[in-house]
C-alpha cells in the first residue's frame, strides 16, 4: 500500500513539474478566455444555447491568421477542452492550418470557434491529426439564440465551426483544414509522457497550470450563462 501512495505521489510530482507554460500559451489561454466571454455577451450573433449544452468538447483558437498573395493560407494555435463529470477537463493545446487558393490579397485575423457534438467527434480529434470534413463532418455552425433555423447537416455535423471578425460572429467553412494536438504546448504544460488523451480523458493524473485553471473556469460558468439565453 505505501509503494502505490508512494508511486502516487512522485507521479504528480513529476507531472506538475512540468507546468512552465511560455508566455505564448499563457497569451493563448488568456485570449481564448476572452473570446467564451464576448461569445456569452453576443446577445443575438452568438452560438445558440443548446448546441452548447450538448457539446462535448470546444476549441478556441484566437487570432487565427489568414494571409494571401494568391496562394494563401490559414495558420492558428489555441486550446481545447471537453466535457468531464460535472466540469470541464484540463486544457489541450491545439494547433489548426488550412491551405486555400485563389485571388487573395491582404491580411486578417479571426477567432475560430470549434463545437465538437458528440464522442465519436472528440476520439478523432485526439489522434495524431484530423482532416476537417474528410476525416471528422464539420459543418458551419447556426447562429442566433435558438437552433430552430438550423439546417439537417449542420444539427448532424461532428464538429460545428464559427468565426468571429471585428465583433460578429458567424458559421465557417473549415472543410480541407487539419487539427492536431499540439505536443510542445502539452509537453509544457504537462510534461511529455502524457497525452492529449490523458488530458481530456482524465486516464493519468495532471495538475493544471494555474493560468489554464482561469480558462476552465471562463468556460464552464459562461456555457452555463449562454445556455439560458432563449
Amino acid at each position: 500500500m505505501k509503494i502505490l501512495v508512494i508511486g502516487s505521489v512522485l507521479c504528480l510530482l513529476s507531472t506538475s513539474a512540468f507546468a512552465a507554460l511560455t508566455r505564448t500559451e499563457e497569451r493563448r489561454l488568456s485570449e481564448a478566455g476572452a473570446v467564451i466571454r464576448e461569445l456569452r455577451d453576443a446577445p443575438d450573433g452568438g452560438i445558440p444555447g443548446d448546441l452548447w449544452q450538448r457539446a462535448q468538447c470546444v476549441v478556441v483558437i484566437p487570432s487565427l491568421k489568414k494571409a494571401a498573395f494568391l496562394v494563401g493560407g490559414e495558420a492558428g494555435s489555441g486550446v481545447m477542452s471537453c466535457r468531464h463529470g460535472e466540469g470541464w477537463s484540463a486544457p489541450v493545446f491545439m494547433h489548426v492550418a488550412k491551405g486555400s487558393f485563389g485571388l487573395q490579397i491582404g491580411a486578417e485575423e479571426i477567432d475560430l470557434v470549434l463545437l465538437v457534438m458528440n464522442r465519436r467527434g472528440m476520439d478523432k480529434l485526439l489522434q495524431d491529426k484530423v482532416s476537417l470534413g474528410a476525416d471528422a463532418a464539420v459543418a458551419a455552425g447556426p447562429v442566433g439564440r435558438s437552433t430552430q433555423a438550423a439546417t439537417d447537416a449542420q444539427l448532424n455535423a461532428e464538429m460545428l465551426s464559427y468565426s468571429r471578425s471585428h465583433g460578429v460572429f458567424a458559421g465557417i467553412d473549415l472543410s480541407g483544414g487539419v487539427l492536431r494536438p499540439d505536443s510542445e504546448g502539452n509537453a509544457h504544460a504537462y510534461g511529455r509522457q502524457i497525452t492529449a488523451g490523458d488530458i481530456v480523458l482524465g486516464s493519468r493524473p495532471v495538475a493544471m497550470p494555474a493560468a489554464a485553471q482561469s480558462f476552465v473556469r471562463t468556460l464552464a460558468r459562461d456555457v452555463t450563462a449562454t445556455s439560458g439565453r432563449r
